[in-house]
């Protein structure tokens, strides 16, 4: 199931996306999709089998969210594809870079992205998102699958300025809105290979990232794992597993940085399209 969450005046619901991208409502079956949603296999089987053509459609242009609720961790794969590692100059990593973003900075698939106060060299990377389903930890490869809700779109939005003044990326990573998940969460009986998706990202109308998941130096099953050694992953918790070639501070001669104005499009086969305007922040923090 293809499954968002939407505004509703004062509320946020619970839908399903039918065949042809329209929302429908499943808050008669359930009123939130959280962590403990995501680890009741009972509950995500009875989801399953609920004729989403037979719901009822949500009028007009509804505005969604993050698909689902309660990350604890936004985990994330630094130079997990070859050719990104060599446009920053840097070599192939001979085991998964992690690090973390802070769940501060999640947002919705149509977001703003706000640039904070003293950047100056924004960035953008479409990954694609592992969404965890029940607590893991020491998993085998083999044993990574049964951990696995689905998968998502998300946008891994850099300040490299910030990102790169020490040996630690988190300063970069974490600022409010530079996690856009969604616009789905796709359960992963609907992803026939996640290991072979197109994923791309536009600035402007122009194709900057032009990947596949196929790319990936380390793959899905093994990321998970190797997470799970290093920490208990929880329901609901997500894992980017990286960018292909294609971001700003890898455009040679000249880099390029997002500035208040531009708009950034990105999507991945299957789990559907992100699209954020970037915005300015002003003397009393607020968005502008």
């Amino acid at each position: 199931m293809k499954f968002c969450r939407y505004k509703d005046n004062d509320q946020v619901k619970v839908g399903a996306v039918d065949k042809d991208g329209k929302v429908r409502d499943l808050s008669e079956h359930i009123a939130r999709l959280d962590a403990e949603t995501l680890a009741n296999t009972g509950k995500m089987s009875d989801l399953a089998k609920v004729d989403v053509a037979g719901l009822p459609t949500v009028a007009g242009n509804p505005q969604l969210t993050v698909p689902w609720e309660g990350i604890s961790q936004f985990v994330c794969i630094g130079l997990n594809y070859g050719e990104h590692a060599a446009e920053g100059g840097l070599p192939i990593p001979e085991e998964p870079v992690i690090f973390l973003k802070g769940v501060s900075a999640v947002s919705g698939p149509y977001d703003r992205i706000v640039q904070p106060r003293n950047s100056t060299k924004m960035d953008w990377e479409v990954e694609l998102g592992i969404v965890i389903g029940k607590s893991a930890s020491y998993l085998a490869e083999d044993e990574a699958d049964g951990a696995i809700a689905g998968y998502c779109v998300v946008n891994d939005v850099s300040e490299r300025s910030f990102q790169m003044a020490t040996s630690q990326w988190t300063k970069g990573k974490c600022c409010p809105t530079f996690g856009p998940l969604g616009p789905w969460l796709v359960t992963a009986d609907e992803i026939d290979d996640p290991q072979n998706l197109p994923m791309w990202l536009d600035v402007n109308g122009v194709r900057m990232q032009d990947g596949n998941t196929a790319d990936m130096i380390f793959g899905i099953r093994r990321l998970v794992s190797e997470v799970s050694h290093y920490m208990t992953l929880n329901p609901g918790d997500v894992i980017a597993t990286g960018t292909p070639a294609g971001v700003g501070f890898g455009k040679k001669p000249n880099p390029i940085w997002l500035k208040p104005g531009d708009v950034v499009e990105l999507g991945i086969g299957g789990l559907g399209v992100q699209r954020q305007t970037v915005v300015a922040l002003n003397d009393s923090g607020l968005a502008r």
